[in-house]
């Protein structure tokens, strides 16, 4: 698949990971539809990235509204070959903390948005991928999930984080397997320690502490480098049912 033929859809596109690949679509000729339930900041950074880029307000917990927006994004490019799943929440919080016990409630919410929200917007993508006209080799759409280094070598107090992230990874190869009579790929990245808005309000000391564990390059990832990443999955078309480490070869430590 190539970028300048992608019509995508982009969750958590506002900010983040999610900005730097719709970014770097548009840039390379792609079209691209820029999902997030913030509002008035997903409006502006699709208005800044041009004709390319348009917007829609999508709560990636809510079915209905994943469906809605996924038809819409569908009318307005003319259909989708392209789903990258950016939207998802940190939700440090330890099992025993000072207060008590993690709320179930909480836990809920993690699993909510990084899991079930990526199963949702995966879903109807394919739905509509599935009666694209194929490609080379067959192809007919690709999609994408952000998992974390995280699912590997969880720290103290990502015990919802890691098992969401670990389960995306985890729910990649049978969802590859499944859909590929269609000619659907389906693949998994797993960023390490990346600048995104989270880091960037960090001090600078704390930005260094981080960017010291990683090996090589001894910093943080650059969000461009994750969008890097999602242009060479879809130009690879033999890159399926798989989870890809983008993380200076970081392994991350209890704490």
């Amino acid at each position: 698949m190539k970028i300048k033929d992608t019509r995508s859809v982009v969750t958590g596109a506002a900010s983040g990971l999610g900005h730097a690949v719709a970014r770097h679509l548009v840039q390379a000729g792609g079209r691209v539809t820029l999902l997030d339930i913030q509002e008035a900041q997903g409006s502006a950074a699709a208005a800044a990235l041009g004709p390319g880029a348009g917007f829609v307000r999508c709560d990636v917990t809510s079915e209905a509204d994943v469906n809605r927006a996924m038809e819409l994004a569908r009318e307005r490019m003319g259909g989708i070959n392209l789903l990258v799943n950016c939207a998802g929440v940190i939700g440090a919080a330890r099992v025993l903390g000072r207060s008590g016990p993690m709320a179930g409630e909480f836990f809920a919410k993690v699993v909510h948005i990084n899991l079930i929200g990526t199963f949702l917007c995966d879903k109807a993508a394919a739905a509509i991928m599935q009666s694209n006209p194929p490609g080379e080799d067959g192809e007919r759409g690709l999609l994408i999930h952000t998992s974390s280094v995280a699912a590997y070598e969880g720290q103290i107090g990502q015990a919802a984080y890691s098992a969401t992230k670990a389960a995306v990874a985890g729910m990649t190869l049978p969802i590859a397997r499944e859909l590929a009579a269609f000619g659907i790929r389906c693949v998994s990245i797993a960023p390490g320690l990346f600048l995104t808005p989270m880091a960037a309000g960090m001090s600078q000391e704390l930005q260094d502490s981080l960017a010291r564990q990683t090996p090589f390059p001894a910093r943080l990832g650059r969000p461009e480098e994750f969008a890097q990443l999602v242009a060479s999955v879809c130009e690879q078309p033999m890159l399926n049912g798989t989870t890809i480490r983008l993380d200076g070869a970081i392994r991350m430590q209890p704490k």
